[in-house]
């Protein structure tokens, strides 16, 4: 008996006691109808202990599913839908199959077909959470996912996600061949023109953030990307461990999931067609998975008159003039042009760069510079030839090996 038929057996046991219960006192006790409390009762009399065992006991459930579709829907799991979760292939099976099933009943079918099975979750570091940022914009926390994508069918690639703390949302993604600076800052350069400045960003500690060891002892104090957030007034903070932007970091799993199936539905297996279906697939995760911040006020700023982005964005490398205020940069030699040459001699200057081989600007104590690439005039000199280039059509000499003087003790000399 399990324990609902026990408590049944033992109500009927103290009636025939006569302890002054009563069938209205059972049906309340037992939470049910009177009808049913007289049926049980009629059956205990007759039968006695057996009477308050089910009658359903060893028999299919009324609201079974029928074999046909269950067989049905394991084969669409085998052939069309192979791994995924429950959850998901739940999703998909009533969107895209009109096939209605929980997410339970898939779990133990696809438990007992060895097709799923469910995580283990270690004992790993306890730590302690902390509260959402209260308002949009308040911090933004950006990571970069490598993954297979695309299953093998595509290049291997890495997706770059900026989340908003306070709401959970996916601001801006986009795939790239490889985690750069250069993607940060254009996923950057999407959300400010779109949302304007945000107050402060979250990231790990890539040495695309952070200055590395050797750096700070070549005097190398703050990398691109931060030179950028500080000319910006936008506050970074780097993490001490994953667990601590965990936001970004649990978007990246969901992703890994459910973004790599929906592409493989779909076909997706390059780069450019992956990054023109993310704006639609964002929109649905930030519906179903974003929050409500709770100051509903946005922290974003608007881009101030000095901030040219282009400008700012450009990367930019140290140089010292010589003293005919010359330096060079990617091999090639560029001249300041100036009416007072002798206050800049030996002076360090800012070159800006946009990642080619051009220099785009000058600048020294905050003002920008007049300059020119240098190329030196090619003078008529004549051209020196191996001895292998030179003809020996008339030039016997070329060829000709140099007759060796004998030594004054020979014998021909002797002689």
């Amino acid at each position: 008996m399990g324990p609902r038929e026990r408590a049944r057996l033992d109500a009927m046991k103290r009636v025939d006691r006569k302890d002054g219960m009563t069938l209205s006192d059972l049906s309340e006790e037992l939470g049910i109808s009177i009808r049913q409390v007289k049926r049980i009762r009629k059956r205990y009399l007759e039968e006695g202990d057996g009477g308050v065992v089910s009658r359903r006991r060893g028999k299919p459930s009324n609201r079974k599913i029928a074999d046909e579709k269950r067989e049905h829907i394991m084969r669409l799991l085998k052939e069309k839908y192979v791994g995924f979760g429950p959850t998901l292939a739940g999703e998909k099976l009533k969107k895209r199959e009109g096939l209605e099933i929980s997410a339970d009943t898939l779990s133990r079918w696809m438990a007992q077909e060895d097709l799923w099975k469910p995580r283990k979750r270690k004992k790993g570091r306890v730590y302690q959470r902390r509260n959402r940022r209260r308002m949009f914009g308040e911090l933004l926390q950006v990571d970069g996912s490598h993954h297979d994508w695309f299953e093998g069918r595509g290049a291997r690639c890495v997706l770059l996600l900026i989340v908003d703390d306070a709401t959970s949302r996916i601001v801006a993604a986009r795939f790239f061949p490889s985690e750069t600076a250069e993607g940060y800052i254009e996923l950057l350069e999407e959300h400010f023109q779109r949302y304007g400045r945000p107050r402060s960003i979250y990231s790990d500690r890539h040495s695309i953030f952070r200055v590395t060891k050797d750096e700070v002892e070549k005097g190398k104090g703050i990398t691109h990307f931060g030179r950028i957030l500080q000319d910006l007034d936008i506050e970074l903070i780097c993490a001490n461990s994953p667990q601590a932007k965990g936001r970004v970091e649990r978007k990246h799993a969901v992703l890994q999931d459910r973004l790599v199936k929906e592409m493989r539905l779909l076909g997706i297996n390059t780069i450019e067609r992956g990054n023109a279906f993310l704006p639609t697939f964002i929109e649905e995760m930030n519906a179903r998975f974003g929050c409500a911040p709770c100051d509903e006020e946005d922290a974003h700023r608007p881009l101030r008159k000095e901030d040219d982005l282009k400008r700012i964005f450009m990367r930019r490398d140290t140089r010292v003039l010589s003293k005919n205020l010359t330096f060079q940069h990617n091999n090639i030699l560029y001249m300041v042009q100036t009416e007072t040459p002798n206050r800049l001699r030996g002076k360090s200057v800012e070159v800006l760069w946009d990642g080619g081989n051009g220099v785009l600007g000058v600048i020294y104590d905050k003002k920008e510079l007049a300059y020119k690439r240098f190329e030196e005039v090619a003078r008529n000199r004549p051209a020196v030839l191996d001895r292998k280039e030179v003809t020996t059509v008339g030039l016997d000499w070329a060829t000709k090996k140099p007759r060796k003087k004998q030594p004054a003790n020979h014998p021909w000399r002797r002689g």
